[in-house]
Parts: structure tokens; sequence; C-alpha cells
């Protein structure tokens, strides 16, 4: 009888499992999709894959995936005639998403996580994320500072000083300088530059910058820029300050 017992419940345990299973992958956030083709590059993996007899393309940072396994995303971002310069190659639609795993991500975790950045960004600490990233969600992520102290020369500004007062510099060229953090080239037909300089405002320290311009991760540069102020992308991509069309002199 309790052998009986224990078979019955077992079932109704891996059942439960199973609809929590089921309940995690039917949420509308997440995407199920097989891997079917591969092409890495020096930055990212582009992936085709097939979600429910539909094929497709996918864009994230580089990472090992294996042709034939299921792998799952949060959200997405759709880009019609996506030139890789690297690859040579257009792509009719492919789609960037941050990050694909082989697990599931709970009903609740997708449901907090919203659009990040297309690169995706890294900020400072998550209340940085207030003046850089609003739609970061639950699960911000986060960049140490580096080492370094650039005193700004004559008309240029410290990054401090632009996000105390960013509504002062809104719509206006400025010049900041500083060392690149990390560059992401080639993303919605721009190159995405993240600079410090050695200042902080209330834990604000990094600086996106988009230019058609090509940069190395450890260069110290100067860039001129328009300022602007909550920056909407489309599909919840928003940025609430970013120096735009930076030309690096």
């Amino acid at each position: 009888m309790r052998t009986i017992l224990f078979i019955i419940g077992l079932t109704i345990m891996t059942f439960g499992c199973q609809q929590s299973n089921n309940a995690a992958t039917t949420d509308p956030n997440v995407h199920k999709v097989i891997a079917i083709e591969k092409i890495n590059t020096s930055m990212y993996t582009y992936l085709r894959v097939d979600e429910n007899g539909t094929e497709k393309w996918l864009a994230f940072p580089l990472t090992e995936v294996k042709i034939g396994e299921t792998y799952y995303y949060v959200n997405e971002m759709e880009m019609k005639n996506f030139v890789s310069k690297e690859l040579g190659r257009t792509f009719p639609v492919v789609y960037f998403v941050e990050k694909v795993s082989i697990d599931p991500p709970s009903k609740e975790v997708s449901g907090d996580i919203k659009h990040r950045n297309p690169q995706p960004v890294q900020q400072g600490n998550p209340q940085a994320l207030q003046d850089n990233q609003p739609h970061a969600g639950s699960a911000a992520i986060t960049t140490e500072k580096i080492a370094v102290k650039i005193e700004p020369d004559k008309g240029i500004i410290s990054i401090a000083d632009l996000f105390a007062n960013k509504e002062k510099y809104a719509g206006k060229k400025v010049t900041v300088n500083g060392k690149v953090a990390k560059y992401s080239p080639e993303i919605m037909d721009r190159n995405w530059i993240h600079i410090q300089d050695g200042t902080d405002y209330k834990g604000s320290f990094d600086l996106t910058i988009t230019s058609s311009h090509e940069v190395k991760i450890g260069d110290i540069i100067t860039c001129e820029g328009t300022v602007v102020l909550n920056k909407d992308f489309g599909a919840g991509y928003v940025y609430a300050i970013l120096l735009e069309d930076g030309i690096v002199k």
C-alpha cells in the first residue's frame, strides 16, 4: 500500500513539475527555439533558429551554442536589412537578444525583465540605472569602474558634470574625453562606445556614445557629440542620456 501511495505521489509531483515548466515556457515573454545554424564573429554569435516552425536569425554577444539544442531567451528587438560588415552580409531581418540559455527562465523572472539597451549596455551600480538605463528591469547589469583619472582640458566637460547637469546640456554639442571601457560595433548602423574618465555623479560614471568611428577598448579618446535625453529606439530600448553622432578626435 505504501509503495502504491509513493508511486501515486511521485506521479503527481512529476506532473506538477511538468505543468510548472510548461507555464514558464508558455509565458509570452519567453521564446523557445532550436538552433539550426550559427556564425561566430569576433564579438557576436548569429544563430539561425526554428521557433514553432518559423525560421529566423538571432544575434547576441559571443556565446558557445550547439546545433540541434533547444534554447530560451526573453524579449527581442527586430532589425531589418541589418548589415554585418565583418561578415560582409546583409540580413533581411535579425533579432537582437541579450542572451540565450539552455534553461527556461521562471515566469517571475521573465515577467520582470524589460528590454535592455541593444549593446547590451553595462552601467554602474543599480542606483545609477535611473539615470542611464530606465528600462533595465530588476536584473540589473553592473560594471566596475576602470582605473582611470583624466583631467579635462579647456572646453571639455567631465562625465560627472554631464550627468549632474544633463538638462542644461540637452540638445547641445559637448566634448568629453575618457578611456574606452566597452565597445560594441555595428549595431543599429552605428558603433556603441562606453567611456569613463574617473569622475562619478551619484553612481553614474559610464557614458554611452554612438558613433561611426571605430575604437578599441583601452583607448583614451576625445569625442564631440550631441547630448540627447530619453532617446527611444523603439521596442522598449530607451536611454535617459546619450551622446549621439560622436566624432572621435
